[in-house]
């Protein structure tokens, strides 16, 4: 009995002492070592006591406070990096450039008022609650109003894969932020700053902002809805993370039972609240993988078994459900009203199916197949990489595949100039060698020719050339003097446009469309 009294005694003694570790209060773990030193000569200890007395003891918390404080508040050099930042995120978005948006992630300052809000949350530091969540306000307004200014001033104004894959946040993602913050949190108590560099990079926090300013400069509220789920669940795990691993680590050890069941409350609250979108999002996901794998068994199971599913593409956006695929099979088969049934019924909802039959020499790929087969990867990947640039669907694009030819007629894009539309397609040209890509501009004012010292420059020429032969209209030439407008309907009729010269009144040569209505009154 003397045994228990003397322990219970020790322990009172040590939770009598000073212990509260708020931000800048004083240390009490010399005198919590020596309690707990003097309670294991008595019994022996229970997990928290050996947590306490073995782990947290060789924690500097003063020094662990000030580093996290020097991080997490709003300062001109947060302000700046920031800035830098997003602006990296956003052109490795519009550039699709993975290694442009890692550069973004490695500056990016905002892990440190994220675990700084965390470290207060731990605390219920009312003061430190504010200042964080402060700059973290700052820091995110900041980004995305940067990252729009910039979007709003590109010709570049399509989703790009890069994008997109920041807009369907899951369950996974969920788990990511709270791996990452704990080990975040763990570099910055243990003194190993040098691991926040990888934690930026698996957090990928300054991506999903640049993202939601595309989405705002945009209007897209699909992406904008789906980035901002991304940021905030990145934002609210970490910081929870943080929270629970400050607390383990005997900081605000002080707080009262109602403050930390009310802190519980609070973290379980907010992961929830998370949690639940991202696990329907997450389990669409699987959804989409199940039905394109059972669409490819449901193909394959209506013709030979030595044919072969290529290029099966499903489009879950459109209604009805787009399917697609290239089968190599021996012999040609009436299955699309069948298959189309089918997958309907395994899919659970209509479906629109687009079917190629290769034939192949006893079920083997021949060499001609397989360079049908290769031609239809191109075609596919032509197709969707004009989708992209011109806003467009992919069943819009006209593809002639033997001729190696795709066009599209692009949608209107807010901002974009009639050289923007011809650096689109000069760029899906680009990617594509072999290929003639012709993007149909959306019909606008042709921009005026350049004039250098009374001399005409040819160049200035290029982008109306293009789009005259894009749209197949003629054109008039009006404006400067005779022998320049001259010289410009020349040059024009000799790159292969319908041009006539117009009434001369001087100043600045213009190149105007001569629509049928324009051509009947002459």
């Amino acid at each position: 009995m003397g045994r228990e009294s003397a322990s219970l005694l020790g322990r009172l003694a040590c939770a009598s002492g000073p212990r509260d570790l708020r931000w800048g209060r004083n240390d009490p773990s010399v005198r919590r070592d020596r309690c707990l030193q003097g309670l294991s000569r008595l019994t022996p200890p229970t997990l928290g006591q050996w947590w306490y007395g073995n782990v947290t003891t060789g924690v500097d918390h003063r020094a662990v406070i000030e580093a996290v404080q020097e991080d997490a508040g709003l300062s001109k050099h947060f302000a700046f990096m920031t800035l830098m930042s997003a602006g990296i995120a956003i052109l490795g978005l519009l550039l699709s450039s993975p290694a442009v948006v890692i550069g973004a992630m490695l500056i990016s300052p905002l892990m440190g008022p994220i675990i700084g809000f965390g470290f207060a949350l731990s605390t219920f530091d009312s003061n430190e609650l504010k200042r964080t969540g402060w700059a973290l306000v700052i820091g995110v307004v900041l980004a995305v109003l940067f990252c729009a200014s910039i979007v709003l001033i590109s010709p570049l104004q399509s989703v790009t894969a890069e994008i997109a894959a920041r807009t369907r946040p899951n369950l996974f993602d969920l788990l990511v932020a709270l791996f990452s913050g704990l080990a975040g949190t763990y570099a910055m108590i243990r003194g190993r700053h040098g691991a926040i560099v990888g934690v930026a990079i698996a957090t990928a926090l300054m991506p999903p902002l640049a993202v939601m300013g595309f989405g705002l400069a945009t209007a897209n509220w699909q992406v904008l809805s789906g980035s901002t789920l991304l940021f905030f669940t990145n934002l609210m795990t970490i910081a929870a993370a943080a929270a629970i691993l400050a607390r383990l680590y005997g900081f605000a050890t002080g707080l009262s039972p109602n403050q930390t069941r009310l802190q519980a409350t609070l973290i379980v609250a907010a992961m929830i609240a998370l949690g639940i979108p991202l696990a329907l999002s997450l389990r669409q996901i699987a959804w989409e993988a199940l039905s394109s794998r059972e669409a490819s068994t449901v193909i394959a199971s209506n013709f030979p078994k030595t044919a072969r599913v290529n290029d099966l593409a499903v489009n879950y956006h459109a209604d009805p459900i787009e399917v697609s695929a290239t089968v190599l099979t021996p012999e040609y088969r009436r299955v699309e009203d069948r298959l189309r049934n089918q997958l309907a019924r395994t899919m659970g909802q209509p479906v629109l199916l687009s079917l190629d039959q290769i034939r192949t020499e006893d079920g083997a790929q021949s060499a001609s197949a397989t360079n049908a087969s290769a031609l239809q990867r191109q075609a596919t990947k032509v197709a969707e990489q004009l989708a992209l640039v011109a806003g467009v669907p992919v069943g819009n694009i006209v593809v002639d595949r033997a001729a190696h030819f795709a066009s599209v007629r692009a949608a209107p894009l807010p901002g974009a100039s009639l050289d923007a539309y011809l650096q689109l397609e000069k760029r899906v040209a680009a990617t594509m060698p072999g290929w003639r890509i012709n993007l149909i501009p959306p019909l606008m004012p042709l921009p005026n020719v350049v004039v250098t010292d009374g001399e005409v420059d040819p160049k200035s020429l290029e982008t109306q050339v293009w789009a005259a032969k894009r749209q197949g209209l003629p054109v008039s030439v009006t404006g400067g003097s005779n022998q320049q407008a001259d010289e410009v309907t020349q040059w024009l009729t000799n790159a292969g446009v319908q041009a006539v010269k117009g009434p001369s009144r001087g100043g600045e040569i213009a190149i105007r469309w001569r629509l049928p209505e324009d051509r009947s009154r002459n």
